[in-house]
């Protein structure tokens, strides 16, 4: 099993980049930091180099920059080329599956451009409950939640996709 999980801040401003045949690529480093402090009570981080592909570099491109918190699952990679010095470099990466704001858009310093609100109440007028004795009476249901689309800027447009902080 190939699978990798990682939160951490954002190096630098990702680029999204094309290929000779057009598919869009990101490649960004993300910033973990290190579960222990060092000797002198510092934290330490390590600094990871990620690619992602298609939709999810277009995503991240559009949504984040240096310093936003982000969480990314993926799977590790390796792979070498020739450089131009006709030397062999080898490259370690993880290949980005899904990526995920971490960082509300009030939070910390670097925050992402998600704007979620809180599990609305649910209106008076806008809910008919099912029948009594059907199977739609005896299902669990999942609290109304509302994502704040007046968001600007940041909006989500059509066909662009994102991991919500909850399960529908």
């Amino acid at each position: 099993m190939n699978r990798v999980e990682l939160v951490g801040r954002i190096t630098k401003d990702p680029e999204v980049k094309m290929t000779t045949s057009q598919t869009a690529y990101c490649n960004f480093t993300v910033a973990v930091d290190r579960k222990f402090k060092d000797q002198n009570g510092e934290r330490q981080a390590d600094f990871i180099n990620c690619v992602a592909w298609r939709q999810t570099a277009n995503f991240i491109g559009k949504y984040f920059h240096k310093g936003s918190k982000i969480g990314v699952c993926g799977s590790i990679q390796t792979r070498s080329y020739e450089n131009q010095n006709g030397q062999k470099v080898f490259v370690t990466e993880v290949v980005v599956d899904d990526a995920e704001f971490v960082d509300s858009k009030g939070g910390a310093e670097g925050g992402s451009s998600a704007n979620y609100s809180k599990p609305a109440s649910k209106p008076a007028d806008s809910f008919t409950p099912p029948a009594q004795g059907t199977a739609a009476a005896a299902a669990p249901t999942a609290p109304m939640t509302k994502i704040d689309d007046d968001a600007g800027d940041s909006a989500f447009g059509p066909g662009d996709s994102v991991s919500l902080p909850f399960e529908l």
